[in-house]
């Protein structure tokens, strides 16, 4: 089998992995470390010796192997390495698949969201801590610590490997969407770098979020986060040009965009809305479904938006939102309009700015545009926003000459 195919295969038996072993053990942190040790192997081993018969099996038993091991050597954990040695193997490798524990468990609610993003994805997503660690443009050393004060958090809190009860279920559901919506946005622009994109982050998301949904098809969040999802990045291929650079939604080539994710997103918006409530998920899906569905930019239905955008601001009271309720606005009522939103709004970043300068470039007010636009380009650390703002402030100064 070709190494992408192992590194796949090893991907989606890892959570599975986990948590058999931390079923077994009773020890997250202690089973993760041993399940990435079992995953480097086989990461080794099986593209040039082939797949074992049994490849799950083969990383539990190798897993298993590894903790007790450790166990053995622990001298000040001398009752519980006895008990994990002498423990007869299981007859044979449990079914259950413990995907979602694993979600619940990396969401917990005492983790900061770095730490809940970074633990997810090695521990369900199985990215190596390297992996992990140049996604987000810090040093291994720097993750791996991050790691492991969050599994050290995870222990301290004492939280039993199971699903949640009913009652905080849905406190801990709404953590989980939000750790892998925060993944896909880094995923989809990336918060640094040379990048725009990164694939592995946002695809890993959408691949979490289909298990999710898998698990629970009626919960209308679930499904509205994976429709948002799958509407967002369909406009993907068509987001950079030819050498990377920012194409704003506006001048994307259409054809470009993927039609299958497009028909599947709304489909799921569909199904997601007529289960009840709106949520944020939900609405933010209906929207990315109203600017995909319009064959050209001047075909969006800018007065549907902006009104999901006011239900959206009323559920979430979130800035984020009332700055893109600016655009909407200034897209229905005029860029006045829209800059009158913004100047009720705090938040910070190079956004606010980014969106300013595109409403003074519609006023026509090229001074304050360019201004504007140089002013988020400094903000910004990603290297294609940042050539883009750069661009824009260049083009209408250039205009402002002629």
């Amino acid at each position: 089998m070709a190494g992408v195919g192992v590194e796949d295969l090893l991907r989606t038996l890892a959570p599975q992995v986990l948590g058999v072993v931390a079923r077994r053990f009773r020890d997250f942190g202690a089973a993760e470390d041993a399940v990435q040790e079992a995953l480097l192997a086989a990461a080794r081993h099986w593209p040039s010796g082939g797949l074992p018969d049994n490849p799950r099996g083969w990383l539990i038993q190798a897993a298993v192997n590894r903790l007790t091991d450790q166990l053995r050597s622990d001298q000040a954990r001398r009752r519980r390495e006895d008990a994990a040695a002498f423990e007869p193997p299981p007859p044979d490798v449990p079914d259950r698949d413990d995907t979602l524990v694993l979600l619940f468990l990396c969401g917990h609610p005492a983790l900061t969201p770095a730490a809940a993003i970074a633990l997810t994805l090695r521990a369900v997503g199985g990215l190596t801590t390297a992996e992990i660690a140049g996604a987000f443009l810090v040093p291994e050393a720097t993750m791996a610590q991050r790691i492991s004060r969050a599994k050290a958090r995870i222990k301290a809190s004492d939280v039993p490997f199971r699903l949640p009860a009913a009652d905080e279920r849905d406190a801990r559901l709404r953590s989980v969407l939000h750790v892998l919506y925060l993944v896909f946005n880094e995923g989809y622009t990336s918060s640094g770098g040379g990048r725009l994109h990164r694939t592995e982050l946002s695809g890993e998301a959408i691949r979490l979020t289909r298990l999710l949904h898998a698990m629970l098809p009626s919960d209308g969040e679930v499904t509205g986060l994976l429709a948002l999802m799958l509407l967002t990045d369909a406009r993907r291929p068509a987001r950079t040009g030819p050498s990377g650079e920012l194409v704003p939604l506006a001048e994307q080539d259409r054809t470009k965009w993927d039609r299958a994710q497009i028909r599947e997103g709304v489909a799921l918006v569909t199904e997601a809305l007529a289960l009840g409530d709106a949520g944020e998920y939900r609405l933010q899906a209906a929207i990315a479904a109203a600017h995909d569905i319009a064959p050209r930019v001047e075909d969006t239905d800018w007065d549907r938006i902006l009104a999901t955008y006011r239900l959206l601001e009323r559920l979430t009271d979130n800035p984020v939102v009332t700055l893109n309720r600016a655009i909407a606005t200034a897209m229905v009522h005029g860029p006045a309009a829209g800059l009158a939103l913004l100047d009720t709004l705090e938040l910070t970043g190079h956004r606010p700015d980014a969106v300013r300068a595109h409403l003074l470039e519609l006023a026509g007010d090229v001074a304050g545009a360019v201004r504007h636009y140089d002013a988020a380009a400094a903000r910004t650390t990603n290297t294609p926003e940042q050539r883009y703002l750069l661009t824009r402030a260049a083009r209408l100064r250039e205009k402002s000459r002629s």
